[in-house]
This record gives C-alpha cells, structure tokens and sequence, in this order.
C-alpha cells in the first residue's frame, strides 16, 4: 500500500486515498509524482461520532489497513457507519448525554474491542479535554491535539490572550469573563456597539449573538448564556467589537510532534445563516498572495505558541480592506475540510494518523500546491422558507447521490430509507464539486443539485442552487452577511403559474421551481397546444408544437427547440434546450397522471416573546405578530414539537 501525490491523470498509487478526491487531470503535476511507503500507524481504531464524518474516517483507515469500530446509540443501529465500520457497538438511547457524549460508555467499548486509538471527528467529544486525558491514562492514543492544546484554544478567553502573545491580530474585545447582563451592558457601551457576545467554550455558531444597543445585550447574555450552557456545559461568556460586514476566511493547518508546522492555504466560509457556514470554498476570491502568506504563518505561529500537533483550523474575520483578525482556533477537523484535500491533494485525516502515531510531517511548506477550486454545499434537512432553514426530521423515501457529475464528491452517513431524526444535526451530507477553475467548480456543482434527488424531508438545494448562480456570488462580493442583504424578507424561492388551455393553476415551489401538469393515459394525438405562463406580474403566451421527437416552443417572439427522452420510471429528467443540457426532477405522478416535476433547484403585543423553541442546541424566540391575549397554549416547558403543531393561540 503506498500514498503520496498522484499523477497527472489522478490514478490511484497502491491503494492511496485519490477515492477520497474528484478525478482531473490538471490535478497534479507530474514532475511532483512522489511516492511514500505506508508505515505501520494502529492496527484498530474507534471513532467517536456518527453519520458523515464517522463514515469518512473509516474510508481512510480501510485504505490504511486499519481496522474500525464504530459507537452508536439505540436509534442509530443501522445507520450507515455502522454497516461500514469492522464492528460497532451501542453506547446508549438517542440522546446524545447519553450515548455519543457518554464517556464512561465509550471508554468500556474501546476496552471491550482493544482499540488503540480514537478518533473523534467533529463536534461531541472531538474538543473535549477531559476525554483526551481520560483516553491519555489509559494508553489510547487521541487522533487530535494534547489536553493542553485542546484547553487552550478551546477557551475563548485565554486563546484570544495567546494569540497576542504570538502577534497575531486580534479584535477589540474584554479579555475576562462577563459576569451578568449589567456588566455585560457595561462592557458594551465601553467598547461600542455593535458587540458580539459569544460562549467562552462555545463553537459552531451555538451561543453566540450580535448585540447593537443595550437591551439587545441583555437578551443576548441570556439567551446566549442558555445555549452556552445546552451546548457545551459551560455558560461563560466574552463580548468583543463586532466586525461589521466581514468576510470570514479560515486557515488550514497541519503539525506534528517534531516541531514542524504547515498552513494549508485558506477556506471562503462568508456565507452563513445563523452564524453555521453554508458554502464554503478553496481558495478564496479576494485573498492576494501577500495577505494569505501573512494570515498562514500567524495561524503557524499560534500552532508552534500552543506546541499544537495534528489538524486545526485557524478562523479570521477578513474587512474590506483585507485586514485580518483572529477568531478561534478549531483543534480538530473541520466539516469543510473537503475543499482543502481538492486543492492540495492531502488527505487531511490520513495525516491525522500518522502524525498521532509520531511520524513527522512528510511535506514541507513550499510542497503545498493551490491546484484548481473547489466548492462545498453543506445539504441539509431543513426548510429555507423558514429562517433560511429550520430542521426537518423524517425518512428518505428516495435518495440518489449526483455521482454520475464529473469530480463530484460526496460524504454523507445517509442512504435511501435512512431517518433523519430530531436528536442530532440534520446534515444530509457535504456535496463537494473540483474544476480547473472556479467558474468549472460552480457549474459542477449547480449540475450536481439539479440531479440529486432526495424525498421524504424538506431539504435546502433550492437555496443552495440559488446562492452560488447569484451575481454577487459569482463575482465573489460576499460577506457574513450575504443571505440576510440579498433575501432580506427572508428566502421566498420562485413562484410559477402554468395555465393549460381553460385551466389555470398557481404553482409554488417547495424545492427551486416545480411545475405540475397531467400526463394523459392515453397517447394523444395532438401537435400542438396554447399554454400561458405567468412570472410575477407578467403573463406570457407559450406555443408548443410537436416535431417528430422534438418539440418547438415559442415564448415572447423567441423559438426554441427542446428534446428529452422521457422515462417517467426515473427521477431525473434529462432535457436539451437548443442544444443545452438541462436536468428536471419528476417529483411525483398520481394515479390521474398529474405529474409534478422540480426545475433549478397572556397580554401579548406585537413582537413580544411568547416562548423560545431549541432546535439542534440553538435556541429561537417566537414572538407575536400582532398584539392580543392569549387564548390557549398547548405545551410545556421541555416537550418536544413538531413543524406544524399548535403552540400558543391568540385573540
């Protein structure tokens, strides 16, 4: 088994880890072809996670020889993880205190099974300092940084105090911990609005708000208080100067126990609702040269500063003027991690392993290569109608991955039938499309959404196909603050209404653009029809006509020439107009033939709080749309809801 780079045709080196990348062939160079002999690293390692990460360790330690254990609780039994993993064991029931956090459970499997080593993934224990001792005493080696590494830059507070230290720019901010709302209201004002208040030990957009007067600081010390403590045991809090309008460009860096540390170029992570990414890319459009070496070697810095070993994350918040400010340190693998192994050709978890293991960095900082661009979608299982996505739960009746699309890669931890369910993320997967360039990486991936195929639960393509066609994202002006100024009203999608022959009908979409229309049983012998098609406020005659096995469209004194081989068995629809390849989704077709097919992806006053729903360890306030009294409510602190149950009603 070897591993190492890749030649020009990206063809794999005895069993090396190019799977885990999209096939180019500008990929590589090859006058870089080198070849590295595996070393023995472990011969059983468990990982401490679920769904798509988990899946994603185990494809490196197959290609590694390294056999896997896979941990899950009750409701996760057949799971996709489990299936891949060399053996898995239950930890607990659903709820994560009481399975993928539970350590004392996880400790007696990695007994029970000999694992020598652990790796955690992302998020549960992946920055917990107390399991890494724990693993630590026990003689099983931690896939990630010591507890030092993970305490120090795990605590707001004192990584912000060592990032000074080191010299790398920070942002205005109280350096201790706040102690109420009043102090809170204090420090802002001394600072000046706006404020961030965010969790000392937080992460993942999870206890953090943006506060721009004084009664927004004193909500936000609650509620972010409140999740700090949900989310990660720890209610602590720090308030800094809010960046307005940044960009948010992250560092990828690599060490080992040697003393040697690599920066593996920048990840774009601006586009985000709720402060959780939502696209992500590498490189970034509006670093220079001279700005991503200089936010490398401080992101370096800090590595060495902590004596960091193994994978981490560096975040930045960007301005305008590309003045850059440290954020926090991630001390485990990132969930966009993808792009950056398309760009550089490293598989991130691989050397993970080995470094963990002891071996020192194979690579040095002038073999680190930006070769082409890639994108990642995060797919989600939520409603983008709602808040730019709220979770949906429920079962994936249909699932169908947009494999067939060139350089595409997919991580997911999820296939047809599998459940999403309301006690974890409702991540479906991380779509990642590679091209030469970044104009080929987009249209990979605005190919890829239109043929993947998910039924069951409501999911987030339609805002995802939207977000990378926008002009503004095209040409690359975006900040944090994208989806809030480009959809301030909120993500509404396109509306349609198709009016067949006397009949009109008003057609929304619920994913991009969906058209219903009837499919005779009987073939029809008509070749020609008048249709109508209104878009806002316009209404457009259409005329079809059939020729042979190609229809003829005129719209708006433009003529078209549309073919497709049907085949309503499938639900992918491929069409070409006048020449131009375009995929439709067949949603659904009923038993009449009406077809639906998916294209592009107590005294209350109004505004006042009327309760406070957690989805996925966030916390959001619903409050009144108008003023009234309450009539009824139908639930209680702690019960768990569901889109559509009646809560509170009014009069």
């Amino acid at each position: 088994e070897g591993q190492g780079w890749y030649n020009s045709a990206s063809m794999p080196v005895h069993g090396g880890d190019v799977a885990l990348l999209p096939s180019k062939t500008c990929f590589v160079h090859p006058s870089r072809f080198l070849l590295f002999f595996s070393l023995q690293t472990f011969e059983k390692l468990l990982i401490a996670n679920r769904g798509e990460i988990a899946c994603r360790v185990i494809k490196t330690c197959k290609k590694m020889g390294i056999k896997t254990v896979a941990i899950h609780s009750d409701v996760d039994a057949n799971a996709v993880h489990v299936k891949m993993a060399d053996e898995a064991v239950c930890v607990g029931p659903a709820p994560t205190s009481k399975s993928y956090l539970n350590m004392d459970a996880i400790m007696e499997v990695i007994k029970k099974t000999r694992a020598q080593a652990v790796h955690p993934g992302y998020g549960f224990l992946s920055e917990n300092r107390e399991f890494a001792r724990r693993l630590a005493s026990e003689g099983i080696t931690f896939i990630g940084p010591d507890t030092h590494a993970i305490q120090a830059m795990g605590d707001k507070i004192e990584s912000k105090l060592l990032a000074k230290n080191a010299k790398v720019n920070t942002i205005p901010g109280f350096d201790g911990v706040v102690k109420d709302a009043d102090e809170a209201v204090r420090i802002a004002r001394e600072i000046g609005y706006p404020v961030m208040i965010k969790a000392s030990a937080g992460g993942g957009g999870k206890g953090m708000r943006i506060a721009w007067d004084d009664e927004e600081t004193r909500e936000g010390f609650r509620f972010s208080s409140q999740e700090a403590a949900s989310s990660f045991g720890d209610d602590r809090l720090l308030i800094e100067k809010f960046i307005d309008n940044p960009r948010h460009i992250e560092i990828q860096v690599l060490a080992d126990k040697h003393g040697n540390a690599l920066w593996l170029n920048e990840r774009e992570c601006s586009i985000q609702r709720r402060n959780q990414k939502v696209v992500e890319e590498a490189p970034s459009t509006f670093l220079d040269p001279e700005t991503r070496r200089a936010m490398g070697e401080q992101a370096v810095a800090l590595a060495k500063a902590v004596k960091y070993s193994s994978a981490g994350t560096v975040e930045f918040l960007v301005d305008s003027s590309k003045n850059f400010y440290f954020l926090e340190m991630n001390t485990r693998l990132q969930v966009e991690h993808p792009v950056t192994e398309c760009i550089t050709g490293l598989d991130l978890v691989q050397e993970m392993i080995r470094v963990a293991k002891g071996y020192p960095l194979r690579h040095k900082q002038a073999d680190i290569p930006i070769n082409g661009w890639a994108v990642e979608c995060r797919v989600y299982a939520e409603d983008p109608y709602k808040s730019f996505g709220l979770p949906s739960i429920g079962k994936l009746s249909q699932y169908q991955e947009p494999l067939q699309v060139p350089s595409v890669r997919v991580d997911s931890g999820v296939q047809q039938g599998s459940d999403i369910s309301i006690f974890y993320d409702p991540m479906i997967s991380k779509l990642i499309t590679y091209g030469c360039n970044r104009a080929e990486a987009l249209k990979r991936m605005e190919e890829a959404l239109d043929n993947y195929v998910i039924r069951g639960v409501a999911h987030n393509i339609s805002l995802l196909r939207e977000v990378i066609i926008h002009p503004r994202f095209i040409q690359g002006e975006i900040s944090t603050k994208f989806l809030p100024e480009v959809y301030p009203d909120g993500f509404k999608g396109k509306c349609f209404w198709l009016k067949w022959e006397k009949h009109e009908i008003s057609l929304k979409n619920s994913s991009s653009v969906c058209f219903f229309f009837r499919i005779p049983i009987a073939k029809s012998k008509r070749s020609s029809w008048e249709l109508s098609v209104r878009l806002g406020d316009g209404i457009y005659p259409v005329a079809v006509s059939k020729d042979g096995s190609s229809f003829s469209v005129e719209v708006d004194g433009m003529k078209l020439n549309v073919t497709s081989e049907w085949n309503l068995a499938s639900p992918l629809l491929s069409v070409t107009i006048d020449g131009t390849q375009r995929t439709i989704q067949r949603i659904s077709r009923s038993a009449a033939g009406d077809t639906s097919i998916q294209f592009l992806g107590t005294v209350v006053s109004e505004g006042q709080e009327i309760c406070v729903i957690e989805a996925m360890k966030m916390q959001n306030s619903m409050t009144a749309a108008k003023t009234g009294k309450v009539k009824a409510v139908h639930c209680k602190a702690g019960d768990t809801v569901g889109e559509g149950d009646l809560l509170v009603e009014l009069e």
